[in-house]
């Protein structure tokens, strides 16, 4: 059953980027924005999400202001955390996300078409700064979307936050718009493409204005309101049920 699983998730992936990747492809060269193909990455989303029974449940949208700009911060276990994101939020972004992703065949060239943000992170500060200088010439309203642990966590915990996206927020005077994602792990966990059909729960906390933060502080403050909403690992579980 496991490896059907894996298989009927692998060909809706696979299915769905031969589908959509010309549509998507076209939308982007033809608008000056990108939002019509943004819209296309909903349709792949939501197919996705319903070829795999998984349900959204969104919560906090009030949080978000129509037509401003955000660094969006999200914590990341599972492949389905875009789709989910894409869905729930709606509002227009686009992600930064690392270079390797645009080697992908036809996906990596959507991606790339479409006004994502990719980013060398072997480059260090100069990757930064190509960053900082392409978040400031998105169109008005349209904000970007980073995972600051930077790759997915194995057992649905936090790991470590990178500098990255705290940067942009504070250097472009951007709120940040905490995201929590609940529980996409327990649907796909990383290192398998056996999922589990049910819910998938995105949080959205509100934003935090960074003009009077210190990096450090917009970094504690945003870790604090993730991991609020996360489930509490066993172990702090444990102490808290003994306590």
């Amino acid at each position: 059953m496991k490896a059907l699983k894996s298989v009927w998730i692998i060909f809706w992936g696979i299915a769905l980027t031969l589908l959509l990747f010309l549509p998507i492809v076209v939308a982007a060269l033809l608008g000056r924005r990108g939002d019509m193909a943004f819209h296309g990455t909903q349709v792949y989303a939501w197919i996705l999400l319903r070829m795999t029974g998984m349900r959204l449940k969104v919560t906090g949208r009030e949080h978000i202001e129509a037509g401003r700009r955000y660094v969006i911060l999200s914590n990341h276990a599972s492949y389905l955390d875009p789709p989910a994101l894409v869905l729930a939020l709606g509002i227009q972004y686009r992600w930064v996300i690392k270079k390797e992703l645009r080697k992908v065949p036809l996906f990596g060239l959507a991606l790339e078409a479409s006004r994502n943000l990719f980013i060398d992170r072997a480059k260090g500060s100069d990757a930064m700064q190509s960053i900082r200088e392409a978040v400031a010439q998105l169109p008005d309203g349209t904000g970007v979307l980073l995972f600051p642990e930077g790759t997915r966590s194995w057992d649905g915990e936090l790991l470590p936050f990178k500098k990255g996206g705290f940067v942009i927020a504070k250097d472009g005077q951007l709120p940040i718009l905490p995201i929590t994602i609940r529980g996409s792990h327990d649907r796909l966990p990383k290192g398998t493409g056996a999922f589990t059909p049910g819910e998938i729960e995105v949080v959205i906390h509100p934003p935090i204005p960074t003009e009077d933060l210190s990096l450090e502080e917009l970094m504690e403050e945003t870790r604090d309101r993730i991991e609020s909403r996360l489930p509490l690992p066993e172990k702090k579980a444990e102490q808290v049920r003994y306590t």
